[in-house]
């Protein structure tokens, strides 16, 4: 693999870029920029009578994260404290413009952010300060790696030493993951386990956004890891266009998304087999509230048909946006998920909901078109 020759060299700590807002102009010059496409925003006219109840219902889902956050800077879970849970809640506040420091939820975003460091371990991995951890290290790993990279520049300089020594490690650890040797329809990917010899599309998914944000931050992630992971998802490609989480496998909604996701963010805009997985969300819109994995699938489809654009996404987000409205809680939480999900408890859901009804203010560096 390209990537593998280059794992002895150091990673580039991220540049600080200031404000998610100050992101975009940089991120066209990046190779893994999505390019840009006027038919993408064909459907803000017709999305915007949602806009005032979905900021509302996103305002209420930040209240009730920020009331439930632990005095250590961690969100709730029932799976040992474990960072994916907290880096998510954290990246749910920057998703609506918030940023660490400033504002009504600036201490909350830092104290998370805080969190997520203090459980890095003397190989760079960021899992969890109890017993658990939720289902494997490389989940909460890779989703940790994710919103340091989107917060790195936002930050305090004491902080921001801190994420520019954590970070590059990190992403040794993913890289050194995916060089595992494993069988050739698995190489390229990511498992539960830093040393697992096989992949999913469900924790590959985490890495490569992991790595693309990283990339687009500034640090040296080689193409050749992206090329390998883009292999790998390509594998998973079922007959009917979606795609399942191992090769062989059916298709779902979550892995179809996941998919999709992967092609547009690496450059593959509008590729026939993204337009393919597009067609078969469509086909598969989430409707059955609290099945399992709603919430990941929830975010994962939310992202790829933002990026896919256009009528993809004018389909998809008025049926997002009146299923979030009709069942978002009183006390501004979403129902807790079902089954692998449920452990995660109210603030996931309510994290994971926010996530993907607001994609499109396009706050978030790793939300950008």
């Amino acid at each position: 693999m390209n990537a593998h020759s280059n794992m002895t060299r150091a990673i580039r700590p991220p540049l600080a870029r200031g404000l998610a807002h100050s992101f975009l102009a940089a991120a066209v010059a990046i190779a893994l920029a999505v390019p840009a496409t006027a038919l993408a925003d064909s459907a803000e006219t017709s999305l915007e009578k949602y806009k005032q109840p979905v900021d509302e219902a996103v305002e209420k889902a930040l209240t009730y994260l920020a009331k439930a956050q632990n005095p250590d800077g961690s969100f709730p879970d029932d799976m040992g404290g474990c960072t994916a849970v907290t880096s998510l809640s954290v990246m749910a506040f920057l998703a609506k413009g918030h940023t660490p420091g400033h504002g009504p939820y600036g201490e909350a975003i830092n104290k998370g952010i805080d969190f997520v460091i203090s459980t890095r371990q003397a190989n760079g991995t960021m899992v969890s300060k109890g017993k658990g951890g939720g289902h494997g290290p490389m989940y909460n790993h890779t989703i940790a790696t994710l919103m340091l990279s989107e917060v790195s520049g936002m930050v305090d300089p004491a902080r921001q030493k801190r994420i520019d020594a954590a970070l590059p490690k990190a992403m040794q650890v993913i890289l050194a993951a995916q060089a595992v040797t494993k069988p050739a329809p698995l190489q390229g990917g990511w498992r539960y386990q830093p040393n697992s010899a096989d992949s999913d599309l469900s924790c590959s998914g985490w890495a490569l956004m992991s790595l693309r944000s990283a990339r687009n931050n500034g640090a040296d992630v080689p193409k050749g890891a992206i090329e390998d992971a883009l292999k790998f998802v390509a594998s998973c490609r079922a007959a009917d266009g979606g795609y399942s989480y191992q090769p062989g496998g059916g298709a779902s909604l979550a892995m179809t998304s996941v998919a999709l996701l992967s092609m547009e963010l690496c450059g593959l805009h509008r590729d026939k087999n993204a337009v393919a997985a597009g067609e078969w969300v469509l086909r598969h819109l989430p409707r059955t509230y609290g099945e399992g994995f709603f919430y990941y699938a929830l975010y994962y489809s939310s992202q790829a048909m933002f990026q896919l654009g256009g009528e993809y996404w004018e389909k998809y987000a008025a049926h997002l946006y009146q299923m979030m409205l009709k069942y978002q809680q009183a006390d501004g939480s979403w129902p807790q998920g079902s089954g692998n999900e449920a452990p995660a408890g109210l603030c996931y859901s309510t994290a994971m909901g926010v996530l993907a009804v607001s994609v499109s203010y396009r706050q978030l560096p790793i939300y950008q078109r």
